[in-house]
C-alpha cells in the first residue's frame, strides 16, 4: 500500500485529506462524490478517520477510489490491460514450433509460467507484525466503514476472502462484502452460486467448521484478482503471478490453515459454523439499491494481524459510475480472449456501467448461420458469472464500436423488428431485486446481427403524443421521444401508478401508428431527459417475461417499481441515495466540490 501511495502521488493520482472525517457516512460519501468526476477523479487518503458515535480516533489512514480511473487501474497493473489480454491470446494458441528460433521463443514464454505459481514461505509475514487473538480481537479497532444510512452497520467492502474445499485440495479468493456484527462476528455474504459457497455446502454436509482468512490492502492486484471471474476451482492468485510475473508470496494463518500474501495490510481469521446463520443487510449495493436482508453464515474471528503502520482499503458502491466501473474494464478486456474460447466467432463485448455489469451486456460477432446468434445467448447464459446477465444485445461485425452508444443504438434501431427478441428463463443474480421470486427471471436477448426493413411511423411532437395518450391512460404524466431520426423511435413515458402498468399496454394499440418501443417509468425518482438514468433504472426493474409485450410493431416495456399493485410479493429496495445533511456538512467543510449539475445527473 505505501508503494502504491508513492506511485499515485508520483502520477499526480492522489488527494490526501486531512481533516477529520466520520467512518459513518462522511468517509464514503465523499468518496462516491469524487468517483463521479470526470475521468473518476483521484484517489483518496483520509488520514484522520474517527468514530464520534463510539469516541474513537484512528492512526490507520483509509484509502478510497484507488481504481477509479482507467490510468490508475494500468497504474496498478504496471502495463497495458491489453497486454495481458493478448499475452492469454498468445498462450491458448500456441502450436508446436517448427524452427529452432521458434523453439527458443516458446522457451521463453513458457519460463514466464514459471511466475504464475504462489511460492509458501516459512517465515511470518509482513501481515503478522502485530497479532489480536483470543480476548483481544475487536473488530472496531478498524475504521470500517458504514457507507449508507439504511445499512444494517458496518461493512468491509474491499476484502480478499481466502477458503479452501474441504479437503484442502482446492483454494480460493474471492470478494464478498462483511458485515461487522460485533467484536469478533462478521457476516458472510457469499452467494450460493460463488466458489466459497460451494466449499462451506461441503463444510456443512461434514458438519465441520470452515476455515476462512480475510486480506485486506496490499498489492491492489490481489483485490482484482479475488473479483475475477476464474473457472470453479482456479486458485486466484495465479492470475496474480501472470499479470505481474512475479510470483505471489504467502504465508500461513496465525489459527487457520489458509496461506494469505505476506503483504497485505491486515489478516481477519476465523471460523464459520455451518449451523450458524444470521440476518445480514440491508446493503446499499451497486445495483444503485439496497439488498434486503437475509439469513448468510457467520464468521467467529479468532485472529486479527496486521502490518506495523497498515492502511485500510475501502470501496464505496451504489449508483453509477463507480469504482468497480474500472477494474470490471480490466475484467471485461482480460476475460475476451478465454470467452472466445466458447464463441469463437465472438469479436467483441462490452458492458456498460449503467447496466451495473448483470443487468445489460453488448456483444459483437461474426454471425455464419440463421440462430447463431441465439446460441451465443445461451453460451453466454450458461458460462460462470456470464449466466447472471439479464439482458444480451449482439450486433454483426459491421456493427459500431460497442461503447459508442448513440452509434449502437441507431445502427439497432435502424434494422429493429421485433422479431429480433428472445425472451427466456435463467439464473439472476442474488443482488437482483425484480424477478418475482429470487435467484430465477426472466432473460431478453436481442439478435441484431440480422437485419428487417423497419416502416417509419407517423411521427408527433412529444406535447400532441402526450394528449392522445392521457386521453386513454389519465395517470400519464410526461412523455419524451428519443432516437427520432430511426424507424424505431423509443417513447418513455412517466406514469403515477395506480393500476398495473400492462393494463396500460393495450390502450396505446390504436397508436401504433405513431409508436414504435414504448417505455413506462415511475414519476417518482426519474427524470424523463436523463437517458444514462433511466436505462440504469429500466434494466435494473425488467423481469423480460413479465415486462414486456409484443403488438405487431411495438414492443412495451414495464420500467416501473413493482408493488401490491403488480402482485409483487417481494420487497421492493429503496434507491441508494444520499443523506442530505452530510452532503450539506461536508459541503461547508469545502470538501464537497462536484458540479451540482453532475449532483442532479447522477441523482446522488
Amino acid at each position: 500500500m505505501k508503494k502504491t501511495i508513492d506511485l499515485l502521488t508520483k502520477h499526480n493520482e492522489l488527494t490526501i485529506i486531512e481533516e477529520e472525517l466520520d467512518i459513518y457516512l462522511e468517509i464514503p460519501h465523499l468518496a462516491y462524490m469524487e468517483v463521479k468526476k470526470k475521468d473518476g477523479g483521484k484517489a483518496l487518503l483520509f488520514t484522520s478517520p474517527v468514530d464520534r458515535k463510539n469516541s474513537r480516533t484512528f492512526d490507520v489512514p483509509v484509502l478510497m477510489n484507488l481504481f477509479g480511473s482507467y490510468k490508475r487501474t494500468e497504474l496498478l497493473f504496471g502495463r497495458s490491460i491489453e497486454s495481458v489480454a493478448d499475452e492469454i491470446t498468445k498462450l491458448l494458441h500456441m502450436k508446436p514450433p517448427e524452427s529452432l528460433g521458434n523453439k527458443i521463443a516458446m522457451l521463453g514464454d513458457l519460463l514466464q509460467l514459471k511466475n504464475v505459481f504462489p511460492k509458501r514461505l516459512k517465515k511470518e509475514g509482513e501481515c503478522q507484525a502485530i497479532k489480536m487473538l483470543g480476548e483481544d480481537v475487536n473488530l472496531y479497532d478498524l475504521p470500517v466503514l458504514t457507507t449508507w444510512e439504511q445499512d444494517g452497520g458496518p461493512f468491509i467492502t474491499m476484502g480478499q476472502v481466502y477458503t479452501q474445499s474441504l479437503d484442502g485440495e482446492m483454494v480460493n479468493l474471492g470478494m464478498y462484502r462483511l458485515q461487522v456484527y460485533d467484536k469478533n462476528h462478521l457476516g458472510m455474504h457469499w452467494q450460493i452460486h460463488k466458489d466459497a459457497s460451494h466449499f462451506f455446502d461441503q463444510y456443512q454436509r461434514a458438519g465441520k467448521k470452515m476455515p476462512v482468512s480475510i486480506g485486506i490492502g496490499g498489492d491492489p492486484l490481489y483485490t482484482w484478482c479475488a473479483t475475477a471471474p476464474l473457472p470453479y476451482g482456479v486458485n486466484e492468485l495465479l492470475l496474480y503471478g501472470f499479470v505481474k510475473k512475479e510470483k505471489a508470496e504467502v504465508v500461513k494463518s496465525v489459527t487457520t490453515p489458509l496461506y494469505i500474501p505476506h503483504d497485505v495490510d491486515y489478516v481477519i481469521e476465523g471460523w464459520v459454523d455451518p449451523q450458524n446463520l444470521k440476518i445480514e443487510g440491508p446493503f446499499g449495493d451497486h445495483t444503485g439499491y439496497y439488498t434486503l436482508e437475509e439469513p448468510y453464515p457467520v464468521m467467529e474471528v479468532s485472529a486479527i494481524t496486521r502490518k506495523k503502520e497498515p492502511t485500510y482499503l475501502a470501496t464505496v458502491v451504489g449508483k453509477p459510475p463507480l469504482e468497480d466501473k474500472y477494474m470490471g474494464w480490466a475484467t471485461e478486456r482480460i476475460f475476451l480472449p478465454l470467452i472466445k474460447t466458447n464463441a469463437p466467432d465472438l469479436i467483441d463485448y462490452h458492458m456498460p456501467e449503467n447496466g451495473v455489469f448483470h443487468n445489460l451486456i453488448l456483444a459483437k460477432m461474426q454471425p455464419l448461420y440463421k440462430g447463431h446468434a441465439k446460441q451465443f445467448m445461451h453460451v453466454f447464459w450458461g458460462a460462470g458469472q456470464m449466466s447472471f446477465v439479464k439482458h444480451a444485445l449482439f450486433v454483426d461485425e459491421r456493427g459500431p464500436e460497442l461503447s459508442n452508444y448513440f452509434a449502437m443504438a441507431k445502427y439497432v434501431l435502424d434494422r429493429f423488428s421485433p422479431k429480433m427478441l428472445f425472451i427466456t428463463e435463467g439464473i439472476t443474480d442474488a443482488l437482483d431485486h425484480s424477478s418475482p421470486e429470487a435467484l430465477v427471471g426472466g432473460k431478453l436477448g436481442i439478435d441484431a446481427t440480422q437485419k428487417f426493413e423497419p416502416t417509419t411511423p407517423a411521427l408527433l411532437d412529444d406535447e400532441k403524443l402526450l394528449v392522445l395518450v392521457k386521453e386513454r391512460i389519465p395517470e400519464a404524466e410526461d412523455l419524451r421521444q428519443y432516437m427520432l431520426m430511426t424507424p424505431n423511435p423509443i417513447t418513455v413515458i412517466t406514469i403515477n401508478k395506480s393500476r398495473r402498468v400492462n393494463e396500460c399496454f393495450e390502450l396505446l394499440d390504436d397508436l401504433n401508428e405513431h409508436l414504435r418501443i414504448i417505455v413506462f417509468v415511475d414519476v417518482e425518482n426519474n427524470n424523463i431527459d436523463n437517458p444514462y438514468m433511466l436505462t440504469w433504472r429500466i434494466v435494473n426493474n425488467l423481469d423480460a417475461q413479465r415486462d414486456i409485450r409484443i403488438a405487431g410493431q411495438s414492443v412495451y416495456i414495464d420500467g416501473t417499481n413493482k408493488n401490491k399493485i403488480d402482485g409483487f410479493k417481494r420487497r421492493w429496495p429503496d434507491d441508494v441515495t444520499c443523506t442530505s445533511d452530510v452532503v450539506a456538512s461536508l459541503k461547508s467543510k469545502g470538501l464537497w466540490d462536484l458540479d451540482p449539475k453532475l449532483e442532479t445527473y447522477y441523482q446522488l
